[in-house]
Order: C-alpha cells, then sequence, then structure tokens
C-alpha cells in the first residue's frame, strides 16, 4: 500500500488490509500477542450481528445516504401479544435474509432524537453539514520507524483543515474523565499526524459527543479539543507503541505473559 488517501477503500478491506491502526497500538500497548492474538482468533458473527446504537448513529450523522442501504427499521408492535412478537420475528428473519442489520421502532425513534439533538448543536452541525470526506483512509509511513500506518477519520473538512470523530457514550460527564482509559488522546495524536503527513497541515482534530442516555427530556452533545498537553501526551505513548511493533516485527517475537499481583486491600498487605 502506498502512502497516500484513498477515498473508494471500503471498512471491511480497510480493517483486513495492511498498516497499523490505532486500535491495534491499543493491542500493543497491553502485549504484543494481543495484538496477534486479536488478528488471528475466530469472530463469533452471529454475536456480532445484533445493532450497535454507536455504529447505526455513525451511519446516520456522516453517512445518510447510506443509512438505508444498512439498516432497516422494523414495525411498530406490542411484543405483549404473540401477533406482535410473531410480526417482530418475520422482520429479523427478513432482516438476516437480506443481510441487512434490523433496527427496532423504538431504537429508530432513539437514533432519530440523538441526530436531532447533535444537530441542535452549532458547532455539530457546522461539522456535520460542512463539505468534507468521510471515512476517507489516509496511509503513511511513521517517520521515526518507517512503519506503515494508516487512520480513517469519521469525517476531513480539509478547507478548514478539522478532523472529526463521532463517539457515542453512555454519559458526557464520564466522557471526560474516561477519554484517557479510552486512549483518545493517543487517537488524536496518531490521526492529526495522518492527516500532516498528507495535507502538510496540523489539522484540528475535534470529538463530537453525543450522549444515549437521556438527561432532562434531551440526549445530552458536546464538541471536545484536546489541550496540548494531553496531545503530547498521546503521541509520546503512540510513539512508544509502534517502536514497540516495529521491534517485534523485525524479531518476529510477540510476548505477552501478564503478571497477576495481590490488589490493594488483599489481607496480606494490610501489616506491611
Amino acid at each position: 500500500m502506498e502512502p497516500g488517501i484513498y477515498f473508494d477503500i471500503s471498512n471491511e478491506d480497510y480493517h483486513r488490509g495492511p498498516g497499523i491502526s490505532k486500535s491495534q497500538l491499543d493491542d500493543i500497548a497491553v502485549s504484543p500477542a494481543i495484538y496477534q492474538w486479536r488478528k488471528n482468533a475466530p469472530v463469533d458473527e452471529e454475536k456480532t450481528a445484533a445493532l450497535d446504537l454507536g455504529t447505526a448513529l455513525h451511519c446516520l450523522l456522516l453517512e445518510p445516504e447510506e443509512f438505508s442501504k444498512r439498516f432497516q427499521i422494523g414495525p411498530e408492535v406490542n411484543r405483549r401479544t404473540a401477533a406482535g412478537k410473531e410480526k417482530e420475528k418475520e422482520f429479523f428473519d427478513r432482516c438476516e435474509a437480506e443481510g441487512v442489520t434490523p433496527i427496532t421502532h423504538d431504537d429508530n425513534r432513539k437514533l432519530k432524537l440523538m441526530r436531532d439533538s447533535a444537530m441542535a448543536h452549532p458547532i455539530a452541525r457546522w461539522m456535520l453539514e460542512a463539505l468534507g470526506e468521510s471515512e476517507a483512509s489516509i496511509y503513511w509511513n511513521d517517520r521515526d520507524t518507517d512503519v506503515l500506518s494508516r487512520c480513517r477519520p469519521d469525517k476531513i473538512i480539509t478547507d478548514f483543515n478539522w478532523c472529526v470523530d463521532v463517539k457515542s457514550t453512555a454519559d458526557i460527564i464520564k466522557f471526560q474523565k474516561d477519554f484517557y482509559s479510552y486512549r483518545y488522546h493517543v487517537q488524536d495524536a496518531f490521526y492529526s499526524d495522518g492527516y500532516e503527513s498528507h495535507f502538510h497541515e496540523t489539522p484540528t482534530f475535534a470529538f463530537l459527543a453525543v450522549s444515549t442516555s437521556i438527561d432532562c427530556g434531551r440526549y445530552p452533545v458536546q464538541v471536545f479539543i484536546m489541550d496540548q498537553q494531553a496531545k503530547d501526551a498521546g503521541r509520546e505513548e503512540y510513539k512508544r507503541n509502534i517502536h514497540t511493533f516495529a521491534e517485534c516485527l523485525s524479531r518476529n517475537e510477540w510476548p505477552g505473559i501478564a503478571t497477576l499481583s495481590l490488589p490493594f486491600w488483599a489481607k496480606e498487605l494490610r501489616n506491611e
């Protein structure tokens, strides 16, 4: 794969294609063995076929023209009746036969409210409506290790050098703390470097967070950017991970034995 930006790579081809991604660097951060395990372990397709509300929202906000191709909306049914249960079962069976993801009437109502809530936020609305490219794939060689790297921003707005990432969250207040555990600061730095490798501009990287939980009758929406300290920490972390990956690749060795230690509250540690 040559470095550059590609607009015609499917999501499936991107994820099984060459190059190290941010999510794979997350695995490397746990252990190189976990990276290899995730690449090679079989996936139970039946367990992954159910609706992921975040994936559906992502499509509805960023690729609305694709929504009806990937998802089907179910009828309004009364699940307390045999007729209602049968009608819903027929809907699910039809979706399975057609290879699309079913969305129940209730989930569709929720999705539309979440979409409309996002559009009610002026900055979020601008990001979603601005001229740009969704799901473009960017490939570049890491400057320090020459490792082929890749990212797939939810949306790039090149006229203003913005990268947008849509996140669904159960709690926007917790999102402001949990971003560190999810390594979103690493994502910011990694994607920003990928964008800069092609466009030669440092982008504004923004997270559009949409809550899946109601607060005072509404689904909260907020736009976040990282401060410089978080960006620098993210870059330092991903550089450490990519150096580990490069070393494992050169040696074809993928260590990963985890150590179990007594928890801080263990009775054996009370007198120490």
